[in-house]
């Protein structure tokens, strides 16, 4: 049996498979006929399952890209430029949580979302580590504060192009957090140094989650400082157990937002050059 599966009383031979498929091996028979691929062109599949989806007839099926686990597209869901562009611009970072766990089952939906982001040739080769501890979030926070104390003594310079930095010292040493922000959950997206775009995959995987968070009640932040440290420090990697042959990674933090947003503030107009 092949990777295809084609309902012959669906297809009506029109070849958008074949038309739409990026490695060029699904095959429509000369003078007409159904879709197929060569065994000896399989292994050349992305596993995309853009076959699937350009199907009108929902005739297509591939073996691990089955049609029972691929819904058809909802009109009555689909959202309007203008709610899309709000959408998109009520997206803010959160840096004051409320002192709430957030449920598992959210935090897995978030990320069985977040799988769906493109990844480089559809490697699909991001993994996820989950943080909710409250006490190893403190020390990871405290951990990244050690490496920026040490930093800035070994070259106070950097203060120039980063003066916020000492306030980050300043603060924590008054008692709060400017690292993790008190944030109940810390989520890691990490992948392999095989993935070839690795650093991407995972930065687009994070994007779909930080999203789709708001519409959970939800909110998130990129923990650049975290990141930072994990970077410069080995022995942090090995502290939250992220793979060592982990190159790209990215912390997130998630938690319920303590304020609530009314306006879409302006941005910079964006410098374009069209050639």
């Amino acid at each position: 049996m092949g990777l295809l599966k084609i309902d012959e009383s669906k297809c009506k031979q029109d070849g958008l498979c074949a038309k739409d498929c990026m490695t060029a091996i699904i095959r429509i028979p000369e003078g007409g006929g159904f879709p197929y691929i060569s065994p000896d062109m399989e292994n050349m599949c992305r596993v995309c399952g853009h076959c699937v989806a350009v199907c009108p007839h929902g005739a297509l099926s591939h073996e691990l890209i089955p049609i029972e686990k691929s819904p058809a597209i909802k009109d009555e869901l689909k959202i309007s430029q203008d709610q899309a562009v709000q959408f998109l611009r009520t997206r803010r970072s959160i840096r004051f949580y409320h002192d709430k766990p957030v449920e598992k089952e959210k935090i897995q939906k978030l990320i069985e979302t977040a799988r769906y982001a493109p990844t480089g040739s559809n490697s699909q080769m991001v993994e996820w580590q989950v943080l909710t501890d409250k006490s190893v979030i403190r020390n990871l926070a405290a951990k990244t504060v050690e490496w920026l104390r040490q930093l800035l003594k070994d070259d106070p310079s950097i203060a120039k192009t980063s003066p916020y930095l000492y306030q980050v010292l300043a603060a924590w040493d008054a008692g709060y957090d400017p690292v993790l922000r008190k944030a109940p959950v810390v989520i890691v997206a990490s992948a392999p140094k095989e993935a070839m775009s690795g650093a991407t995959d995972i930065i687009l995987a994070l994007s779909y989650l930080e999203l789709l968070a708001p519409t959970m009640g939800l909110g998130t932040c990129w923990a650049g400082l975290l990141n930072g440290a994990l970077l410069a420090l080995p022995s942090l990697k090995e502290d939250m157990d992220l793979p060592e042959n982990h190159p790209y990674h990215f912390p997130l933090m998630l938690g319920y937002p303590k304020a609530k947003y009314y306006r879409l503030p302006e941005r910079k107009q964006p410098k374009i050059t069209y050639r």
